[in-house]
Formats: C-alpha cells, structure tokens, sequence
C-alpha cells in the first residue's frame, strides 16, 4: 500500500496513473468499439452515480466478460482522458492479449518439456512485473499468471520493462491465485512459493513440474496462497537490509531452477 504527500493510503488502482497514458481508450463510441474488437482490457472506469442509456450495457458488456470496473469521480475520468470528452467512461487496453492456463500446458507439451510457470501473487510495481517477464522468458519458463485485481496488468510500462519478451510470453490473468494454484496441482504441477522464512534456494530439488509463487512488493505471498504451496524457499541475504526487489528475487530463483532442468537435459 502507498501513500500520497498527505499521508493518505492510496488505492492499488491510483498508483497506475503513469500507467494510463498510451493504451487509454474514452468515449461510449470508442469503449464499444474495444469491446467489440479482439484487444484485451485491464479494466474501466465509468463514472460513480446514475448511468444511462448506452453507459449501462457497456458495463453490462464487460461484467459478462469479466472486465473490472471501476467506479470513479469526473476530475478522475478528467485526468484519465488528459481532458478529452469521455462521456463518463474511459477503458484501458491491455498492451499484449491474455493467454489461458492450457496455453501454458500446452506450449510445454510441443517443446516437450515438463511445465514451468511463475505465478505473481499481486506484483504492484510495472516494472517489477515487466522484469519478471523478462526473467521468466530468458529461464524457459512456459507461461506467466498473475491476478485480475489489486495488481498491475499488461501496461506498457510492463512491457518496456521486459525488453521485448513480453511478445514472447503467454500470460494469464485469472481471478482467484489461490483456486489456481489447486488447478495447477491437479495438472501435476509442484507449487514452490518465494519467501523469507523458507529452505534455502540452492539446495532445494526443483524436478518435475514446477509453478514459482511470488508475493507483492509490500506483503509477499498472501496467507491463503502460502499455506496452498507445496514447498516455500527463500535467498539467504548477509547484508543489512533484510529482502530483495521482488524482480531480483524472482530472476536469482528462476535461474536456478532453470540450471537444475537443463542440466537434466545435459545428462541425460
């Protein structure tokens, strides 16, 4: 959670501001031309009070295709648009389309490989999320998923931040981490979560298929989730400052993980 120059806490969704610039959509017209295209959206504001007419199905729209909306005053929607006429409804398209779960499973099954996936329990930071895309790319891993709510999604801060693996990765925005990870397990899978207090990283034996669990920037992995996870390991630190930057954290992990798997390979 931040807090603004007040001391305020500041909702998850107001630190995306920086975020609004390049992929924002405004404008009943313009709203259901998105949702009638083929582009993904992260969510939409509409403006808090009364709806009419056309407003109402759009949101009707997106609630059926799962699309959070979010309730917002006019100087907020002001801001969003940078001025324009907005008419009470401003969306954000994602910067890259979503995959799905058995995308994953199944990129992992032409390459013929066991799967690997990074699951983001809430990753705020879009630069964080981009690195860790990066990381994940560059390590092998089949597929990212993070969380439709109170978490960063697709911007295109997100993707300069991978340096282009974002075009490369299947990512998968889902509304409960914790039921997907039960999903994951019923595929096979073994759910490895990141965190302090867990067995050390190097020693840890990461055979078979593997999902890597990493918790937000300001609360790590969320209880429900931890308690979900097969196995938690964590990076012995030697310094003062008692953690890492999640993006680090997760690229030291990720790059052991990826060692073990292709070493396998080697051998046999």
């Amino acid at each position: 959670m931040d807090y603004n120059n007040k001391g305020r806490k500041v909702r998850p969704e107001r630190q995306y501001n920086a975020e609004l610039d390049e992929n924002i959509v405004f404008g009943r017209n313009a709203v259901r031309e998105l949702l009638s295209g083929g582009r993904d959206i992260e969510k939409i504001f509409v403006l808090s009070g009364e709806r009419e007419g056309s407003i109402t199905m759009l949101v009707g729209e997106a609630r059926g295709r799962n699309i959070p909306i979010i309730e917002s005053e006019r100087r907020r929607l002001d801001e969003l648009s940078h001025g324009g006429r907005h008419q009470g409804i401003v969306a954000l398209a994602a910067e890259h389309n979503y995959s799905s779960i058995s995308d994953m499973l199944d990129y992992a099954a032409e390459r013929g490989e066991r799967p690997f996936i990074v699951v983001c329990d809430g990753i705020e930071d879009p630069h964080n999320l981009g690195a860790i895309i990066r990381s994940a790319e560059c390590c092998g891993a089949h597929g990212v998923i993070i969380p439709k709510r109170r978490a960063v999604g697709l911007t295109s801060t997100v993707a300069k931040a991978s340096a282009g693996a974002l075009m490369h990765m299947r990512v998968a925005k889902v509304t409960n981490i914790a039921s997907t990870i039960d999903e994951l397990k019923e595929k096979g899978l073994w759910i490895y979560g990141a965190d302090m207090d867990g067995g050390e990283y190097y020693s840890t034996d990461f055979d078979g298929a593997v999902a890597l669990v990493l918790g937000s920037e300001g609360f790590g992995i969320s209880r429900l989730v931890k308690e979900k996870c097969d196995f938690i390991v964590s990076i012995p630190l030697f310094g003062r400052v008692n953690s890492m930057n999640v993006s680090c954290a997760a690229a030291v992990i990720l790059a052991e993980v990826a060692r073990q798997r292709h070493t396998e390979v080697r051998r046999g």
